[in-house]
């Protein structure tokens, strides 16, 4: 940071995401979700460092080169729907242009009307109309840009996919049919997976397997979807939180904001905005399940913590990472506290 200072950006984050899995990280703004995916790729700014593993085969993304990453990860292995999708779009090239190279790069098809014929039907994949195929991207609004990144990502078929923030600027039809294609791109076999970043709950119950929650830059809750949406419910207060908040639930917000990530409390992140707090929060909580090595984080020179850790799950599948199911707090939510 500029002046010297140190922002731990994401710290002991532990997690995989098995082939054939749909994993969702949720959490406010400006917790760290981005950063991690940017770590995995190697599209963090110039004076930041990564600590840790990220395995995605036997290959460590953290540590991989900018050749490796640039001829063989990114399109290829790792496939990404950025967050920001027109400022992704190269600003001079039709959408056509840009899918057309995509096809005959990713998918080694030959013959012009063959690659015009797979740029259109990669656009269909992800609802992007034809008849705006020849238009620059300033041309386009901000939901037909984040169709447009969708499909140049699924172009690849790449073994892992991540997606931050797909959704943005669809509306509740597309936003849907985005996400089932997205689930379909899982299922389809070939051993794929899907990290999803997204505010969106509602696509996240959708489509996922488990979600994770962060807070603050670090995972405060790993779990099963169906466990986490339905019964018992989320076990951390920040997790009950945000399904509070929706509309169709409580419509109640959680008070008070996120701390600033240059400025984190030694203890529990979420205490000053926790009904539950005590005495003991003042203690940094781990997340409670199996015990995993420490790995330190995404973040600025000198930075602690790790964007994400792991070791190899086969050859065929996603990133691979040790992670313990639960929650990192002090006085996590128990069934009976659920049912009150």
């Amino acid at each position: 940071m500029p002046g010297g200072g140190r922002v731990a950006a994401v710290s002991d984050a532990h997690f995989d995401v098995a082939a054939g899995e749909c994993l969702a990280l949720v959490g406010e703004s400006g917790c760290g979700k981005s950063v991690l995916a940017s770590a995995l790729l190697g599209l963090l700014p110039g004076n930041a460092e990564t600590a840790g593993e990220a395995r995605l085969g036997a290959l460590d993304l953290l540590t991989a080169d900018e050749r490796t990453l640039a001829r063989t990860v990114r399109g290829r292995m790792v496939g990404l729907i950025p967050q920001s999708p027109a400022a992704h779009l190269t600003p001079v090239r039709r959408v056509r242009s840009q899918l057309e190279e995509t096809v005959a790069a990713l998918k080694g098809v030959r013959g012009r009307a063959a690659v015009r014929g797979a740029a259109e039907k990669a656009a269909g994949r992800a609802a992007f109309p034809a008849d705006h195929l020849d238009r620059h991207p300033h041309e386009l609004s901000g939901g037909l840009a984040q169709r447009a990144a969708t499909a140049l990502a699924l172009v690849g078929e790449a073994p892992l996919l991540l997606a931050d923030e797909p959704t943005t600027g669809l509306d509740r039809d597309l936003v849907d049919h985005t996400v089932d294609e997205l689930r379909r791109h899982v299922d389809g076999g070939g051993g794929r997976a899907l990290l999803v970043i997204t505010h969106d709950l509602a696509a996240a119950e959708r489509i996922a397997d488990r979600v994770a929650v962060m807070y603050a830059g670090r995972i405060v809750e790993l779990t099963e979807a169906a466990a986490f949406f339905g019964t018992p419910g989320p076990r951390h207060p920040y997790s009950r939180g945000l399904l509070d908040a929706l509309p169709d639930r409580a419509f109640t917000p959680i008070p008070g904001l996120p701390p600033e990530l240059s400025a984190l409390p030694e203890g529990c992140a979420f205490a000053p905005r926790c009904e539950r707090v005590s005495g003991a929060c003042g203690v940094l909580p781990a997340l409670r399940g199996p015990a995993v090595p420490a790995v330190p984080a995404v973040g600025a020179p000198g930075a602690e913590g790790s964007g994400t850790a792991g070791t190899a799950v086969g050859t065929t599948g996603a990133m691979g990472a040790t992670g313990a199911m639960g929650a990192a707090c002090h006085h996590p939510y128990v069934p009976e506290d659920l049912r009150a």
